[in-house]
């Protein structure tokens, strides 16, 4: 079962957005559950990380949808979101808040069956991986996803998560090894950075949660290659 939000404030197209969904549960041969609001507020009070996919309205009247999930987010870093707008430039602020991908009102059935055959798709790849590092006194188990980019201090690495930065030992070349079919790459020879968070490129770095991480002049290329294969990947 494929679990399903809809908010969305206009009743016309929350009727339409639930007659599409029950046309690709037939065409799919899939079972959604889908639950209705009709306001970003709605959705973010008591949000415990229940759906597989949000199709989240942009603009409404309490709490837009930018704002929703700007705190969705902050619980659930997994969740597909899927924004619906009459205004392409809102795909753009989308990357801020890791959006899979828009639709444009009027909604056709078409271009809507495309984005979610997608979502869905991701959402059914998604595989949960972990790595066991040592840190003081024991180790830790991280989830790989959670890791945004590990950082190398002499003989110390740092492993900076959605949590928080944890210390461990080791060598970055058996790290980069370990981590290479994870999306991980090597920006120089301080950062290993996991291309799922990152947000963009600013004046030859990468933009990990709003930090600017350096890239190398010699592996720039190759890092702009990766990145982009990567978001090519993550849309088909």
């Amino acid at each position: 079962m494929i679990r399903i939000a809809i908010v969305e404030d206009e009743i016309i197209y929350q009727k339409k957005l639930l007659e599409f969904l029950r046309m690709l549960e037939k065409d799919r041969g899939e079972t959604f559950y889908i639950e209705t609001f009709t306001d970003g507020d709605e959705i973010v009070e008591n949000y415990q990380a229940q759906f597989d996919i949000i199709l989240m309205d942009v603009q409404m009247r309490f709490m837009d949808g930018m704002s929703a999930a700007e705190e969705i987010r902050k619980v659930d870093t997994e969740v597909v979101i899927i924004f619906i707008t009459n205004m392409a430039q809102y795909a753009i602020k989308g990357y801020a808040v890791d959006a899979l991908d828009y639709v444009l009102k009027p909604i056709s059935y078409f271009p809507f069956s495309q984005r979610l055959n997608r979502a869905i798709d991701r959402m059914k790849k998604r595989e949960t991986h972990y790595i066991t590092i040592k840190v003081a006194g024991g180790v830790k188990r991280l989830k790989v996803s959670d890791i945004y980019y590990v950082e190398s201090q002499g003989h110390k690495l740092i492993f900076c998560t959605n949590e928080e930065d944890y210390f461990s030992t080791g060598t970055m070349k058996e790290l980069e090894k370990e981590l290479s079919r994870f999306h991980f790459f090597r920006g120089n020879k301080g950062y290993l950075i996991n291309l799922e968070h990152v947000e963009g490129m600013n004046d030859g770095c990468a933009v990990v949660r709003g930090e600017n991480l350096p890239i190398s002049r010699t592996k720039r290329k190759a890092f702009m290659e990766a990145l982009s294969n990567y978001w090519g990947e993550v849309i088909k």
